[in-house]
């Protein structure tokens, strides 16, 4: 087969580039995902919190041959608008963005969300949240041919969940987000999906209150009776950024062994 008919298979993702923004470790959704991006083809653009977070980080990006690695905390001022210009500037577009980063205070996440703070509320909502639309506003222009933006869910957005609190209305307000920018951006070829994985068993995750009964509920419950791991949840991810799933937009996709379905 030729390069060019390669290029031209709608389910390959050869010649497109990709910003993919939340790794951690090895054992993050957003690296299962960039694997995927990369077994179909993508360049990638890898970012990392910060000094302490890039040991973690960098022999990923290596592995993957991540062309940029860039910093990004969307906490400071400016990162977001950094990434961006250096995108910007070494590829002029952008073809699909995965946005995998949430964070709550402890005290925050762990109390009922009756207690929660004021500023443990607006950190949660702009961190887990906000930096999304802060990100698809400097994607929107890089995506000139249109494009794919995914960002992180969970169950708990929809139904009540034990322990997952404040980040039950923070994931409910990025699953609403993502409709309306579905809305907004279709007519430029531009998707959105809220991805909602079942329970990993991740550092982000780990914060959560009594985690591992969780795991063990949603094992048991799901009726597929096991657990979704990284790679599956990049698999279906990255098939959606491919331009076999063109007309596929603003829904919330379950990767869950079907446990979103149990009453």
């Amino acid at each position: 087969m030729s390069s060019s008919a390669e290029t031209a298979n709608p389910y390959r993702l050869d010649g497109k580039k990709g910003l993919v923004v939340g790794i951690a470790n090895a054992h993050s959704i957003a690296h299962g995902c960039a694997r995927a991006f990369r077994d179909l083809g993508a360049e990638l653009a890898l970012t990392y919190l910060n000094d302490q977070a890039r040991p973690f980080v960098e022999p990923l990006s290596e592995a993957l041959g991540a062309t940029l690695f860039e910093p990004c905390d969307v906490r400071r001022e400016g990162m977001i608008d950094a990434l961006f210009d250096t995108i910007a500037a070494r590829w002029g577009r952008l073809d699909f963005m995965l946005h995998s980063i949430a964070f709550a205070p402890r005290e925050d996440l762990h109390g009922r969300l009756t207690d929660c703070s004021r500023e443990g509320f607006l950190m949660a909502m702009d961190v887990s949240c906000h930096s999304f639309v802060r990100m698809v506003r400097r994607a929107e222009p890089l995506m000139v041919d249109g494009g794919a933006l995914f960002t992180m869910s969970y169950h708990g957005a929809d139904k009540v969940v034990e322990h997952y609190n404040v980040m039950g209305p923070v994931k409910a307000a990025l699953e609403s987000t993502v409709r309306y920018m579905a809305h907004e951006l279709g007519p430029k070829e531009i998707r959105v999906h809220a991805i909602s994985p079942g329970p990993i068993r991740t550092r982000a995750a780990s914060g959560i209150d009594r985690f591992d009964e969780l795991l063990e509920q949603a094992a048991a419950r799901a009726p597929a009776r096991h657990l979704v791991t990284i790679d599956e949840v990049g698999s279906v991810t990255a098939f959606l950024a491919t331009d076999a799933a063109r007309r596929i937009t603003g829904g919330t996709v379950y990767i869950d062994g079907g446990y979103n379905i149990m009453a």
